[in-house]
């Protein structure tokens, strides 16, 4: 199994004039730190408009920053959003970062959050699939043609010979931001890598895994013409700590995570500005669910990590990806945190990756048959926000406003 890490880029209020500068100084800091302990993958999201969920608008700039102060590290996109980005200038962004890195990129494509992020590009929601699709179709021919021409629905421009080209070769391995079981089997139709960003249970994993591989070797129906990436990766809460009661005081920026995600899912945005995250999550932060997601994910002392993460191991997850910035959670404990997996954790499981390795050639090959798994009791494990984020403006009004309404009629009863 390998590991990465995630970085939001996480600011609750209130904020002083060099918050945003010291945010960054640190992240940065903290991939340096990964890199020379071994880790495997740095991650970073982009959002816009998100206020304190996340200030990560621009993670070319960022991981741009990260390749020079690193050496071996792979660095993510997790992922571009491709609605709000012209595919061409992905392409160029994406080889520029890839030369800096001496060819240590990874290419995570999304669609973007929702209404909050996609109106202001001048993009639908009800668009933003069919958007998607077709940027993958012009995006990959930019990395290796010398001559693009495109004329589609959203996308219409003449030949051009798109440049830089990237280090790596054809281009940077593909992944695609997965929600739910069924995103997860599109992963593996497409033939890209599934970035989970969602925390499941082990059983859920399970399951996710077999429906992405029976896609990938059976229903295989790839966007355009670019080499499989055949990996699963899941998203998971993380503190490491000696012992689980310090873990979990730690972790306490998490519970503002999982606070901001539904939010921002439930409510959408506050007036620009004016809104304040921080302040309306403190008493949701003391109730029982608040405490109780404390006890989800990777969050824990050494043993109990250890426990946990072989149940993933055993579901042929590929990749672990730990986010521990998120809240207020200080430097000084993500770095503390980060330091003792590495030394306590992280060996047993790189030992064995040569066998996992072992196992997902052999399933691919054919020469070892895939479990097959009853994957319909797991399509509930969707993201928090994903019934809000594919309405239209319309409907998202109507379906808070019938929410208000339910309110105002449970606490009139």
């Amino acid at each position: 199994m390998k590991f990465g890490i995630f970085y939001e880029h996480q600011l609750p209020r209130p904020w002083a004039f060099d918050s945003e500068h010291r945010l960054l100084q640190d992240s940065l800091t903290q991939i340096e730190l990964a890199d020379r302990l071994g880790y495997d993958y740095a991650w970073e999201v982009e959002h816009h408009f998100l206020e304190e969920y996340s200030h990560s608008s621009a993670p070319e700039v960022f991981l741009g920053a990260a390749s020079q102060r690193t050496r071996r590290i792979r660095l993510g996109h997790g992922i571009i959003q491709l609605p709000t980005n012209h595919p061409i200038r992905v392409a160029e962004r994406v080889a520029t970062l890839d030369l800096l890195s001496g060819g240590r990129v990874e290419l995570g494509l999304g669609e973007g959050q929702g209404p909050v992020e996609l109106h202001p590009f001048g993009r639908r929601v009800r668009d933003k699939r069919d958007v998607w699709e077709e940027a993958v179709r012009v995006l990959i021919p930019c990395f290796t043609q010398e001559a693009v021409e495109f004329h589609g629905q959203f996308f219409d421009f003449p030949a051009r010979n798109v440049i830089p080209k990237p280090f790596q070769k054809p281009h940077p391995p593909l992944w695609v931001a997965c929600s739910n079981i069924t995103t997860i089997g599109s992963a593996g139709q497409w033939g890209m890598g599934a970035l989970g960003f969602q925390f499941v249970t082990p059983e859920a994993a399970r399951a996710w895994v077999s429906e992405y591989y029976a896609n990938l070797i059976d229903r295989p129906a790839k966007l355009a013409d670019y080499p499989t990436n055949a990996n699963v990766a899941m998203v998971s809460a993380f503190m490491c700590a000696p012992t689980d009661e310090e873990a979990q005081a730690k972790a306490a920026g998490w519970t503002f995570f999982v606070f901001c995600l539904s939010h921002y899912g439930k409510h959408g945005m506050a007036e620009p500005g004016r809104g304040n995250m921080w302040q309306l999550y403190q008493e949701w932060r003391h109730t029982p669910k608040a405490q109780e997601t404390l006890r989800a994910g990777l969050i824990g002392s050494p043993d109990t990590i250890r426990r946990r993460l072989r149940e993933f191991e055993a579901a042929h997850v590929d990749q672990v990806i730990l986010l521990n910035q998120t809240g207020r959670t200080p430097h000084e404990d993500i770095c503390a945190s980060l330091e003792l997996f590495a030394r306590e954790v992280m060996p047993e499981f790189h030992g064995r990756e040569a066998a996992h390795q072992r196992w997902k050639d052999d399933v691919l090959s054919g020469r070892a048959g895939l479990e097959r798994l009853d994957t319909s009791t797991h399509k509930v494990y969707a993201h928090q926000n994903e019934d809000i984020v594919r309405l239209t403006p319309e409907e998202l009004k109507r379906k808070m406003a019938e929410k208000e309404a339910a309110r105002s009629a449970g606490e009139g009863s």
